[in-house]
């Protein structure tokens, strides 16, 4: 018999945990992409960074479905649907033995941890609302980091005790932890004067819904530029690590140490925000971004790497300020838009994620000798980010 979650705390943890299996199944991967790349056929660069954007294109596509499906059958229904496709996606990851199988079942894991990552956000949304959900959603992803920092360091002992193989399974022994405390522990947060009769217009209905609010779509084009930037540091920090500056057996610490960034940050955000409100931090904090950006690209113009502690400053700065603007900007998307926050959650996060895919793509082909392009894209996204904020903040409350 389902018990019902007792604390406020308890809801956070599982939330928390939901959204860790999309950062467990992305970082601990990390270390292993270049032995991945091998073992399925490939030893570029490019290709090996398929293995972590691929995953993203999944979750875009995925959302599409959950979101929407959940406003009608319930949050809980779909996360089971998802964790379910993810099982027997990680099977094809564990058994590929080419890079389009690879691929295939990375694109099918992000399809299933679609439900996890969106829904827990709606049933967030479902909650809460205003400063006090951002609140909350900071708290969330202030204990969901802890995965990021560990999970390269945890990919790595696998890796090098068990083999690649086993990094998946692990992912799949956490999971199905998590699916169960969440059967357990978790009640239903879609209330039944929220529920939608499932009809196919469903999405159309509810895409033009999501159009009527101005903020909910500026502030999702924001997301995608700082999501594509978050993105393409996931996708070649291995690279700038590990073989342009050597560092194999520090890179889990130092990528580690890059989380615990965003982690702090996300935990300040949640004591702050109540105060100063997200709108104000995310203008301080899209500026600094820019600033911190904008000084590298002039400092090191025409310069090989400089050295790793001047690197990992600056990344440290621009993860500092990521992570007041993730948790607020995807917070103030989903405010105006509480009664489909299923589907408005799901359109959130494939127009960022779809936007964030081209985005690290692009950028990751030109990080070959130097990191110097990644803080050029910064710069790009975070100027047209500000740029957008100026247009239309006539036109968003």
């Amino acid at each position: 018999m389902q018990i019902k979650q007792k604390t406020q705390t308890e809801f956070i943890l599982i939330m928390a945990c939901l959204m860790s299996l999309v950062a467990l199944s992305i970082d601990a991967l990390l270390p292993a992409l270049n032995i991945i790349g091998i073992a399925v056929g490939t030893s570029s660069n490019s290709d090996s960074q398929l293995l972590i954007t691929m995953i993203f294109l999944g979750l875009g596509l995925g959302q599409l479905v959950a979101g929407p499906l959940s406003d009608s059958f319930g949050r809980k229904p779909m996360v089971y649907v998802g964790f379910s496709i993810f099982v027997l996606a990680s099977i094809v990851c564990v058994y590929s033995t080419s890079l389009e199988m690879m691929i295939f079942g990375r694109i099918l894991q992000g399809i299933g941890l679609s439900a996890p990552r969106t829904l827990s956000i709606a049933m967030v949304r479902d909650s809460y609302s205003g400063d006090y959900m951002a609140r909350i959603m900071s708290f969330v992803v202030s204990i969901f980091i802890i995965v990021p920092v560990i999970a390269p360091t945890i990919g790595k002992i696998m890796l090098d005790n068990f083999g690649w193989q086993s990094i998946f399974i692990s992912q799949l022994v956490f999971g199905a932890f998590v699916i169960f405390w969440f059967y357990k522990r978790q009640p239903e947060t879609l209330k039944e004067i929220h529920r939608k009769k499932f009809r196919l217009s469903i999405f159309k209905t509810g895409t033009l819904e999501f159009l009527k609010y101005k903020d909910a779509v500026i502030y999702t084009l924001l997301s995608g530029f700082i999501t594509g930037s978050f993105m393409v540091f996931l996708g070649t920090s291995q690279q700038i690590f590990q073989e342009q500056y050597g560092l194999v057996e520090e890179f889990p610490y130092i990528f580690g140490a890059m989380a615990i960034s965003v982690g702090f940050s996300t935990f300040i955000n949640g004591t702050v925000v109540m105060k100063f409100g997200m709108k104000k931090l995310v203008f301080f904090f899209l500026s600094m971004f820019t600033i911190v950006s904008l000084f590298y690209v002039v400092v090191f113009y025409g310069k090989v790497n400089p050295p790793i502690e001047i690197l990992i400053i600056s990344f440290a700065l621009q993860f500092f300020a990521i992570g007041f603007l993730f948790g607020n900007l995807r917070s103030l998307a989903m405010q105006p838009i509480g009664h489909i926050a299923g589907i408005g959650s799901a359109i959130n996060g494939f127009v960022s994620t779809i936007m964030a895919v081209p985005i690290a793509g692009y950028i990751g082909k030109y990080v070959v000798v130097t990191a110097y392009p990644l803080f050029v894209g910064f710069l790009i996204s975070g100027c047209i980010s500000i740029v957008l904020l100026f247009s239309f903040r006539k036109k968003i409350s």
